[in-house]
């Protein structure tokens, strides 16, 4: 496990300096931030279309205001290419950090790298990179996150206790090639595997997203009548495979059972109007721990590789109290 500290940067930017460049980057491992009063800082968001990353952007603009620091702000509009775009132009206007939430987990580590090499320390945040192209503590500060595997497994763990006879079970993944979809995805299916009894009838990407995830139900209904449960990577597909067991006349809660990631509002009351069996929460609210860990980074304290998360959980024993700090 790397752990990231200035010294642990100069020490390797010492043996860069006296051996050369390494594989032909200018740097070897994280680059330093020097304490200032204010800074310029870039978030390159990957989409505003869903309560979640909206939740997310207020929260990051909501803490940079408070502090007094310059937000360089983008929206990606669901593009891998154009947030790539987004981080090469922050990299350009010379920005003195990047909080990104990459989109999916291999397009982004050449820009990644490309900040590195510039001198500009990348802090990952919601979402990760595969660590084969790129490391924590090497080629960006640390990630800041949930744990993905734990929130597909708890969601999991309370279908096998909750399942009431139903077995049969269709999964709504997320963006393909994105870290939550990948893990949430490991972490259901293996702890379902475990338990015995349940059959993943199908599994087909519906991109995170409420129409998608309505439009994948509706043919995967179709296609597997015998459903019984479903289970969304996140809310806002979940909410479109209500739309979609509506439309087939299909009692959700009842007929279906559907369970979900996020802890969205809308999704939050779904529970308590009986058409969502559970969420396990995941926090979009990253603003004062993105910036606190940077200021952790700004006064050379150490920075574990990853940084967790700790996500609520809802469902019908809960959800009217805690329906008011839902997002």
């Amino acid at each position: 496990m790397t752990l990231v500290t200035r010294r642990t940067f100069m020490l390797a930017a010492g043996a860069v300096s006296a051996a050369g460049l390494v594989g032909g980057r200018a740097f070897a491992a994280v680059p330093p931030l020097a304490k200032k009063d204010t800074y310029k800082v870039g978030f390159a968001q990957t989409e505003s279309n869903n309560p979640w990353r909206l939740a997310e952007t207020k929260s990051m603009q909501d803490e940079a205001a408070r502090l007094g620091y310059q937000l360089v702000y983008t929206d990606a509009a669901g593009s891998a290419a154009k947030q790539a775009s987004d981080v090469n132009s922050m990299i350009a206007q010379g920005v003195d950090v990047i909080f990104l939430p990459p989109r999916e987990d291999k397009p982004l580590v050449p820009v990644i790298l490309a900040a590195r090499d510039a001198g500009i320390p990348v802090f990952l945040i919601d979402r990760d990179v595969d660590h084969t192209m790129a490391k924590p503590g090497v080629d960006y500060v640390t990630f800041i996150g949930s744990d993905f595997i734990e929130e597909g497994k708890r969601i999991a763990e309370w279908l096998v206790k909750n399942a009431n006879g139903k077995s049969k079970i269709i999964e709504l993944e997320g963006t393909v090639g994105a870290s939550p979809a990948n893990d949430r995805k490991k972490g259901f299916d293996d702890a379902i595997t475990a338990a015995g009894g349940f059959t993943i009838l199908a599994s087909q990407s519906g991109d995170f997203a409420r129409d998608k995830g309505r439009q994948v139900a509706e043919t995967l209904l179709q296609a597997h009548p015998d459903t019984d449960i479903i289970y969304a990577h996140n809310d806002e597909m979940a909410i479109g495979a209500i739309a979609a067991l509506e439309a087939a006349g299909q009692t959700r809660g009842k007929d279906v059972l559907i369970i979900s990631i996020d802890g969205e509002h809308v999704g939050v009351q779904a529970i308590i109007d009986g058409k969502i069996g559970a969420i396990c929460g995941c926090s979009p609210l990253f603003g004062p721990k993105a910036f606190a860990t940077m200021a952790d980074y700004v006064a050379g304290k150490t920075i574990p590789p990853f940084i967790k998360n700790d996500d609520d959980f809802y469902d019908g024993t809960n959800a009217k109290d805690k329906l008011a700090s839902a997002f």
